[in-house]
C-alpha cells in the first residue's frame, strides 16, 4: 500500500489479513509511487511510522518498485492480501504477476472487496483544495529529484496557468502523467505584464506573483532569479522564496543588463568570472534558513560560445562553493552539446543534479535526456507562447466580423473556465 492517508479501507484489508496469518506490509517507497502518479503528500519515513504503530501490523518492508516480485520471492508468503480494485487499470498487470509468482509454492491471492464510500484519490483532492504548508511544499522538489528519473516542471506566470499546470493528467501507455511542479520564469512574467526582459520587473513584484501562485497550487516551485542581482537583495529574495515554500532559485553566471540567453552573442552579454559567481552561491547558501531549500547554478558558457572545457570547469566549481544542482543551458537547435557535458560530468563522478531548459532543442525526449544523466527538465515559456498566438487570433477575428460568433469554437464555454478554479 501507499498510506498516504489511512483511511477505513486500509484497517478492513489489514484486520482481515490478520485473520489468516502474521501480517507484513509492502509500503512503496516514494520511486515506486512516483513512477505512476504524483509524489505522497508525507515521505516515506513519515508513512513508515505511521503503518508500523498500527496494531495488526507485524512488519514492514519498503516496496521499491511496483513490480512486487523481488519482496514476494524473498518472504515467499502464504498469502497475498489486497483489494480487488487493482484488477483493471495502472496496476493490473501486477496483479497478473503476483500471482504468477506465488502460484511457484503454491502462495494464494486472497482479494477483498473495495471498501464503499472510501477513496485515497478524493481524500488527496480534498487536501489539494485545502492547500499545502510552506515546510512541505518546499522539501518537495529534493523528493522528487530523489525519487524519479527525471523531474518535469512547467512554467507558470500568473494563477490560472498554474491551475493548469497543477491540474492538467494525461494517461499514457497505462501510466497517469503530470507535471511534478512549475517554473517561475522572468521572461513569461515580464512578458505577461507587456514589459521587457531586463529585470525590469523588480523583485518584490515577481515575489508577488510567486504569492499568487502558491495561493491556488500546492506542486514545487523553482524561481527564475536572473543573475540575483545585489548580494543584499538576493539574500531578501532566497529568504522571501523561504519563507513562501518555493523550493529553489536559479541564478546565472552573468552580470550587467540582463539578456535573454537565446539571444546568445547577437547581443552584449557578460559572463561573470568563475570566482565572483562562485561568491554569489556561497553567499546565496548563506542567506538560506532551511536546509530543503536548493540553490541552483546556471551555466551560460555555452550559450556564449565559451565552449566545452570552460562550462565543465564552471560546473565543478560552482558544485564546490555549494550549488545542490547545475542547469546547463544551449542555443543550438540539436541537443548533442548537452549530451557531450552530461557525459564528462557523470563520467568524472558527479552525481550533483543537471537541470536542462530543452526550448532550442525541443524534439528531444525526456527519456533521451534522463538517459544522458540530466535529473531535472524544464518546458521554460511554452503556456506564455501558446497564449499569445491564440489570443491574437480571436481579437483579430472579432475585428474582421463584428461579432464574436466566429471564435466560439477557439475559445473556452463560460462553465469550463469557471470550474478550473476551486470555489466556482
Amino acid at each position: 500500500m501507499s498510506a498516504d492517508l489511512i483511511h477505513p479501507g486500509h484497517i478492513n484489508i489489514i484486520n482481515k489479513a490478520s485473520e489468516l496469518g502474521e501480517v507484513v506490509v509492502g509500503l512503496l517507497t516514494d520511486s515506486a509511487i512516483s513512477s505512476y502518479k504524483r509524489l505522497p503528500f508525507m515521505t516515506y519515513e513519515q508513512r513508515l511510522a505511521v503503518v508500523s504503530s498500527l496494531a495488526k501490523v507485524s512488519r514492514v518492508v519498503p516496496q521499491d518498485t511496483l513490480d512486487y516480485r523481488p519482496n514476494l520471492e524473498e518472504l515467499r508468503p502464504d498469502f497475498v492480501v489486497h483489494g480487488d480494485d487493482w484488477k483493471n487499470g495502472v496496476q493490473r498487470n501486477v496483479r497478473e504477476s503476483v500471482v504468477e509468482t506465488i502460484e511457484k509454492w503454491g502462495g494464494k491471492l486472497v482479494e477483498f472487496p473495495y471498501t464503499e464510500g472510501v477513496s485515497s484519490t478524493q481524500f488527496n483532492k480534498a487536501v489539494r483544495e485545502v492547500g499545502t504548508t510552506p515546510t512541505v511544499r518546499l522539501n518537495t522538489l529534493r523528493r522528487l529529484l530523489a525519487s524519479k528519473d527525471i523531474v518535469v516542471l512547467m512554467e507558470a506566470h500568473n494563477g490560472l496557468s498554474a491551475l493548469i499546470v497543477e491540474t492538467t493528467k494525461v494517461e499514457v501507455e497505462g501510466k497517469n502523467r503530470e507535471f511534478d511542479g512549475m517554473w517561475l520564469s522572468s521572461l513569461t512574467d515580464s512578458t505577461s505584464r507587456g514589459k521587457p526582459d531586463i529585470e525590469a520587473v523588480d523583485v518584490t513584484t515577481r515575489l508577488q506573483t510567486a504569492n499568487e501562485i502558491i495561493e491556488v497550487t500546492t506542486k514545487p516551485i523553482v524561481f527564475d532569479g536572473d543573475t540575483g542581482g545585489k548580494p543584499e537583495h538576493l539574500a531578501f529574495t532566497v529568504r522571501s522564496l523561504e519563507r513562501l515554500g518555493v523550493s529553489a532559485i536559479i541564478i546565472e553566471d552573468k552580470e550587467g543588463l540582463k539578456r535573454n540567453s537565446l539571444f546568445g552573442t547577437e547581443v552584449e552579454q557578460t559572463q561573470s568570472t568563475i570566482e565572483d559567481f562562485c561568491g554569489r552561491i556561497k553567499f546565496a547558501k548563506s542567506a538560506q534558513v532551511t536546509d530543503e531549500f536548493m540553490v541552483i547554478a546556471r551555466i551560460e558558457s555555452l550559450i556564449l560560445d565559451k565552449g566545452m572545457q570552460d562550462a565543465t570547469d564552471r560546473a565543478k566549481a560552482y558544485i564546490g562553493a555549494g550549488a545542490d544542482a547545475i542547469m546547463i543551458h544551449s542555443r543550438k537547435k540539436s541537443p548533442d552539446e548537452i549530451f557531450e557535458f552530461c557525459r564528462i560530468i557523470r563520467g568524472l563522478g558527479i552525481s550533483t543534479p543537471i537541470v536542462v531548459v530543452p526550448t532550442s532543442f525541443s524534439q528531444v525526449l525526456e527519456s533521451e535526456l534522463a538517459s544522458a544523466g540530466v535529473n531535472l527538465v524544464i518546458y521554460a515559456n511554452h503556456l506564455i507562447r501558446a497564449a499569445y498566438p491564440q489570443m491574437k487570433a480571436v481579437a483579430t477575428a472579432i475585428l474582421e466580423n463584428y461579432c464574436a460568433e466566429s471564435v466560439e469554437s477557439k475559445i473556452s464555454s463560460i462553465p469550463e473556465i469557471l470550474t478550473i478554479v476551486p470555489g466556482n
